[in-house]
């Protein structure tokens, strides 16, 4: 008996080929994105490209590159605090240091002062280098009243117990400077002469009309005045005391 095969071979059914879809780990950060601060921590350490992202009440904030009129300001701010704490012991300052404040938030704020550990300080730096804790002064460059700055963040720094928060309203041509009182933000308005005068640190003077004007040596000028302030030499003299005891 002879088989006969028909022309129509039956198809063997190959396997598909997978294509390379691997997923990377960590995952990236992406603006939006809801994480712990573990996590967050985990995905920024794997993006050293990525030069400033936040975590605020567990969302990812990744700011759009930095314009001149925000740089700028931010320079004058850090002069205005270096000036400070050069001249005044126990404390310390930085710029767009990582915070880590609780497991849902962890901001990279423009500015901060602070007294250290020793000298009575709510902050600390961590075994790995950051900041934990609330500084007790901390400063945000905004664009405007319309940004997370007055919102979000400003909860935030409230709820940590950040004792004074400043925001300079860029567009708005106007600075803010809370300070905490009984769980809540209060604002603390300019005296006469434009000045601003810090509850927490004595000495610390800020001329506001002179810093919405760009007049960068009258903003010193006011800052030196009040070092020599025998509010801010007792000041000094109390911290530097602590930081020997």
């Amino acid at each position: 008996m002879v088989t006969t095969v028909s022309n129509k071979t039956k198809q063997i059914a190959r396997p598909k080929q997978r294509t390379n879809t691997a997923v990377p780990h960590p995952l990236p950060l992406e603006n939006g994105a809801r994480l712990n601060r573990a996590e967050f921590e985990r995905r920024y350490k794997a993006m050293p490209r990525v030069k400033k992202a936040e975590l605020i009440e567990g969302v990812v904030y990744m700011p759009s590159p930095v314009r001149i009129e925000h740089s700028r300001k931010h320079a004058q701010i850090m002069l205005w605090l270096g000036t400070y704490q050069a001249a005044t012991p126990g404390t310390d300052f930085g710029d767009n240091a990582t915070l880590r404040l609780d497991i849902d938030n962890e901001p990279q704020p423009d500015a901060f002062l602070r007294l250290k550990t020793a000298a009575g300080g709510a902050s600390r730096v961590s075994s790995d280098h950051y900041l934990e804790g609330a500084p007790e002064l901390i400063v945000e460059i905004a664009a405007s009243s319309a940004s997370y700055d007055l919102y979000e963040k400003k909860n935030v720094y409230r709820r940590n117990g950040v004792q004074e928060y400043l925001v300079w309203r860029v567009y708005d041509e106007a600075l803010d400077w809370f300070q905490l009182r009984e769980e809540a933000y209060r604002q603390i308005k300019p005296d006469k002469n434009g000045i601003v005068r810090s509850q927490v640190f004595p000495g610390l003077y800020l001329d506001v009309t002179a810093l919405l004007a760009g007049d960068l040596p009258a903003v010193l000028a006011a800052v030196q005045a009040g070092i020599e302030t025998d509010e801010h030499t007792a000041f000094a003299q109390r911290l530097e005391s602590l930081a020997q005891s």
